[in-house]
């Protein structure tokens, strides 16, 4: 099952890719992830319209056909940790569609989350009909979104790693194994596809060194700076978006305005944002185009989420981090008297700690940049750098972009399982139905503060158990307030806690 899974995300992530370049050929005729240095010879009326027509087609797929926004790798991570595990085929068909116009319009957004999603949807359709325990289900979502990271980056290690880290948030023996066929055969696909090269082409690169790595650490500090900066300026754009009053179709269509009037100026900040990348990576752009460009993406690529496009934050992260790590070692550089690494190493290690610190993936992330640019010469730097910087911006907030977009949605996954499951279960799971000739009840002045509802969660229904002294409580029916429709005792209440914290426990240690 794993082996077919992955089969089926690689090749949803290969025809994903090429689907952006033929969008992208449409509007610039650059039928590649690189769009520098070929779109600087584009006229500034044809870079322009690229953002607000794929703005508009977005808008009315989610207006007329799909949901109200396109999925990305918080959606999986819902999923995960829902009992029910239910991924929409349609809505996941709809959502990639309108991330391939978005990324292909020139919309600044990675294309890593959308992939994500598609291939765990196809991984759990494959096996829907199958009567799968829970933890199986769970291993082949994440098998998925292995496989379409391994297919995307061609960096199979690392897809396994991601899928632990980020999906499943632990990592099981029993899960290894399936995780790592999967990935392996996105990555065979991919590799078959568009061969076996790194996805960066830069030169070897090597701590110059030992004494630069005091440096090292004050990078790490400026990345997580940088990575703080970049969530903030997501929620923020989010935030704003939200309390403008305008139809949905709209938001895509203003949104992408501002991108393309941005990208005249800068186009370097428009789609996936790779060839920049590269160029930052190889030492190619001049101190100050780099410092703009680290601001300009930020705005691009939060005006673009907030405006609904299709899209994810995984290579916005790493071309910051790239373009920040570049700025760091040229400043350094010319501060010290003493023989720097090259401005491609600071670059390197800006990609992997401002990526791990958005994604709340250090370990993971660290693997990417290993596999992205083949330069595990600098694995010690790297490590010190990702460590330094996801710390720090942990210590800030305490969360990864993920795990923001989650609590927005009401959904703690900081606290534990415990606390998940406590809010999630709710009195109408588990509640003692009455006999079928039994008299219908109402409830009494004593109990009627103690009463609970369906709808209330078993958080809710252990704190009355806990507050009224007693160890069976009456549920309501919502409608009226007087009518008992059932029971629940407060043994019931935690025999079913204790049975899923178990559950779980067995889950993260086989």
């Amino acid at each position: 099952m794993a082996l077919i899974c992955g089969l089926a995300a690689g090749v949803a992530a290969i025809a994903f890719r090429e689907a952006i370049f033929f969008v992208q050929n449409i509007w610039v005729r650059i039928p590649s992830e690189s769009l520098v240095p070929w779109i600087h010879a584009r006229p500034a009326w044809q870079i322009f319209i690229g953002p607000p027509i794929a703005g508009l087609l977005v808008g009315i797929i989610l207006e007329r056909i799909s949901v109200r926004r396109p999925f990305g790798v918080a959606d999986v991570i819902e999923v995960r940790a829902s009992a029910k595990m239910r991924l929409s085929k349609a809505d996941g068909a709809w959502s990639a569609l309108a991330t391939v116009i978005s990324l292909g319009g020139g919309a600044s957004a990675g294309r890593e989350g959308p992939v994500v999603h598609l291939g765990a949807t196809l991984a759990t359709a494959l096996v829907s009909k199958l009567n799968l325990p829970l933890w199986s289900r769970r291993t082949i979502l994440a098998a998925g979104a292995a496989s379409a990271i391994s297919a995307s980056f061609n960096a199979p290690i690392a897809g396994v790693l991601f899928a632990h880290e980020v999906i499943l948030n632990h990592y099981s023996r029993r899960a290894f194994v399936p995780i790592v066929i999967a990935s392996a055969a996105g990555s065979v696909l991919s590799r078959l596809w568009s061969g076996d090269a790194p996805a960066f082409n830069v030169p070897p690169l090597a701590v110059a060194t030992y004494w630069e790595f005091p440096a090292f650490a004050l990078l790490g500090i400026v990345c997580a700076i940088v990575a703080i900066s970049f969530q903030f300026s997501l929620f923020a754009a989010d935030y704003m978006a939200r309390g403008v009053p305008m139809p949905l179709w709209m938001r895509p269509v203003i949104g992408g305005l501002i991108v393309g009037a941005i990208g005249v100026f800068y186009p370097e900040v428009l789609g996936v944002g790779y060839g920049t990348t590269d160029q930052a990576l190889r030492s190619e752009i001049p101190i100050m185009t780099l410092l703009i460009l680290l601001v300009l993406k930020i705005v691009a690529t939060s005006v673009t989420l907030a405006s609904r496009f299709g899209g994810g934050v995984f290579s916005p992260a790493l071309y910051l981090g790239a373009v920040a790590g570049a700025a760091f070692g040229q400043i350094a550089a010319s501060a010290v008297e003493i023989d720097a690494s090259s401005t491609g190493l600071y670059a390197a290690l800006g990609m992997g700690a401002v990526a791990g610190a958005v994604l709340g993936a250090p370990v993971s992330t660290a693997l990417i940049v290993f596999e992205l640019t083949g330069g595990y010469a600098l694995s010690i730097a790297l490590l010190l750098t990702v460590a330094v910087a996801y710390g720090v911006n942990h210590a800030f907030h305490g969360r990864s972009w993920f795990q923001w977009q989650l609590e927005g949605r009401g959904l703690n996954l900081r606290a534990g399982p415990h606390r998940d499951l406590a809010t999630r279960t709710k009195v109408m799971d588990i509640m003692t139905m009455p006999e079928e000739d039994a008299e219908s009840e109402t409830v009494t002045d004593e109990l009627k503060e103690w009463a609970l509802r369906p709808i209330d969660t078993l958080e809710t229904a252990l704190r009355q158990f806990d507050m009224s002294g007693r160890s069976r409580l009456p549920v309501i029916d919502p409608n009226d307030g007087e009518t008992i429709i059932a029971h629940l005792t407060q043994i019931r209440a935690l025999s079913h806690f204790n049975r899923a914290l178990i559950s779980v426990s067995e889950e993260e240690h086989r």
